[in-house]
């Protein structure tokens, strides 16, 4: 849940999956988190570099052999709290597969119940750039929560060309 900023900070596949896996051996070091964490960035990575969600899908797949073939529907009434990798990593990505916009795709990732901040947080992620940025309400209130010494982060991180938080309309 805490990978994605390094899909805003490298430029290439390899960078990417490099630093996923640097990131998550602090706090998951196990295979499968870190498989999940790369998962994860390399999600948020082709879809800030513009690839549609069908490509998305198909390397997600290829690379880590998550089944994303559910639909948020058929795994919502068998699906229960599941802090693993393997257990929440591919089902949130099935949410931002399934979605029509960020906020769909973020609520839908909590509809599942479960590690629903975590899931929410993968989901809303790969979401952010493929739908051109947070929606405008969303990302007000958002800098109105934060604490000032993380919105001095996030204003650094996007004074380096970075637009975690870019506004749509």
């Amino acid at each position: 849940m805490r990978v994605a900023p390094v899909a805003w900070a490298v430029d290439s596949v390899d960078e990417v999956l490099h630093e996923a896996a640097r990131s998550a051996e602090v706090t998951h070091d196990h295979p499968e988190g870190i498989k999940g964490a790369e998962a994860t960035a390399l999600a948020v990575y082709l879809a800030r570099k513009g690839c549609e969600k069908g490509e998305i899908a198909s390397e997600i797949t290829d690379r880590f052999g998550y089944d994303l073939s559910l639909t948020p529907d058929e795994i919502r009434p068998t699906y229960s709290f599941d802090v693993t990798c393997q257990g929440s990593v591919p089902q949130s990505i099935i949410c931002f597969l399934s979605s029509e916009s960020f906020e769909d795709a973020v609520r839908t990732a909590v509809s599942l119940g479960g590690d629903a901040d975590t899931m929410a947080a993968i989901a809303g992620s790969i979401a952010e750039p493929y739908y051109g940025g947070v929606p405008e309400e969303l990302a007000r209130e958002v800098r109105q929560r934060l604490p000032g010494d993380l919105l001095d982060v996030l204003q650094r991180f996007e004074g380096n060309g970075r637009r975690p938080l870019e506004n749509v309309e």
